[in-house]
């Protein structure tokens, strides 16, 4: 099935934009997207119509609220193809929901000398909180390579394994790269040694469908602002043997069923880690964010953005010195280059003086740049609402720019 773009562009009042008099193409949807229409709206009527906090009060706009919020996360649990609706834990994004596991996990499951395997192609996220762990527990942190294409070496990871290995930490899809990695052989390795594995979706949950049951993974992690839905809002998705064992992230209301100054005992699940307000305007902006991509259909979506991948990929490949940092065969959703010497930052903001928006830097993966001995990149990165049309635009662009810099 063919998706009607026009119909979807038309979901999406910021696509009308004018930059520097020039129609706005937008192309830096791996670091957010854009908002339908619908999204909006939920946040308008959630806090024009029934806002009152959750979970804690007897009045009529307690309680729909509540049961909003309760259908957001059984949404959820529905998109991601859970097995419980306890299992989805609200957090404010991927970030938050990978220092969640990284606190609970850590400091209740490892002992200093243990040790995490995670990618040379983690973003920020993913690298940090464990460094924060090291401070707590003096863990190791192991590192799977990816090749000179950015294809992950996991032919390498038994060899990392070891009987002090507690956690597998993975991106789905780099954010720099575009590098799609093969979960499920990642979770069959590691759960031959009886060991977790987390999994960073932010990058994949807007491409690719999700079933975190088929995958087999203990933690999935994923963010709204990255699927059409708001900021500030996102998911871990947690085994429920698992988030049983582990202890809460944050103290305060709502995660408690008890309160002494002696001793306090805890919610279940999942409100034992969600502490104090949740953002309940979020969430259900989120569900029908999920709901409006599951009306499309993630596999037509998929179908859409692979064809703009490949389209990308064929026309800036023909630009006089075009270099792909990332050339796995398995990609998903952007394309990083360099242009000759051009600097990216020199490249972007020419760009955007002609209404192209791209990302440019190191894309909070620092490592991934050293690898390739190279500041950073330019980064397209596309959605269900990009054309073919908008793709040559970029073409163009860049042509425009080199042409500038060999005067």
């Amino acid at each position: 099935m063919t998706i009607n773009i026009e119909k979807i562009r038309e979901d999406f009042p910021i696509l009308k934009k004018e930059v520097y008099g020039k129609p706005l193409v937008y192309f830096d949807n791996a670091a957010t997207t854009q908002k339908p229409t619908c999204v909006v709206d939920t946040i308008v009527k959630g806090y024009y119509d029934c806002n009152a906090n959750i979970h804690r009060g007897v009045h009529f706009l307690s309680q729909q609220a509540t049961e909003a919020h309760e259908a957001a996360r059984k949404t959820v649990q529905q998109f991601i193809h859970a097995q419980h609706a306890h299992e989805i834990v609200f957090t404010r994004g991927t970030t938050e929901a990978i220092n969640l596991v990284a606190h609970s996990f850590g400091i209740s499951q490892c002992s200093d000398g243990d040790e995490i395997i995670i990618t040379q192609m983690e973003h920020h996220s993913n690298i940090v909180p464990w460094q924060l762990l090291q401070s707590i527990r003096n863990i190791r942190l192991r590192i799977i390579p990816f090749d000179e294409k950015g294809v992950l070496q996991v032919n390498q990871l038994e060899s990392l394994i070891n009987e002090k290995t507690k956690l597998i930490a993975v991106s789905h899809v780099s954010n720099a790269l575009g590098t799609t990695n093969p979960i499920k052989e990642i979770v069959r390795i590691a759960h031959n040694h009886d060991i977790p594995v987390l999994v960073d979706g932010a990058q994949s949950t807007p491409h690719i469908s999700i079933d975190v049951q088929d995958l087999d993974v203990d933690f999935f992690a994923f963010s709204g602002h990255k699927i059409y839905g708001p900021t500030g809002i996102g998911v871990l998705y947690g085994k429920e043997k698992w988030l049983e064992k582990i202890p809460p992230y944050q103290g305060g209301g709502e995660m408690i069923h008890k309160v002494t100054f002696e001793k306090t005992t805890f919610n279940e699940l999942p409100f034992k880690f969600e502490a104090g307000t949740p953002d309940y305007i979020g969430s259900t902006a989120l569900a029908t964010a999920l709901d409006y991509v599951s009306n499309i259909g993630i596999e037509n979506i998929a179908q859409h953005e692979h064809e703009l991948l490949h389209y990308a990929t064929e026309k800036l490949s023909q630009i006089d010195g075009m270099r792909f940092i990332g050339e796995a065969a398995s990609k998903s959703g952007l394309i990083s280059f360099l242009v000759g010497n051009i600097h990216p930052y020199d490249l972007g903001t020419i760009l955007d003086k002609l209404g192209i928006a791209v990302r440019t830097g190191h894309h909070c993966a620092e490592p991934v740049m050293q690898a390739f001995n190279i500041e950073g990149t330019v980064r397209a990165s596309f959605a269900m609402y990009n054309t073919k049309e908008e793709i040559d635009i970029l073409v163009a662009g860049i042509e425009r720019a080199t042409k500038m810099f060999r005067r």
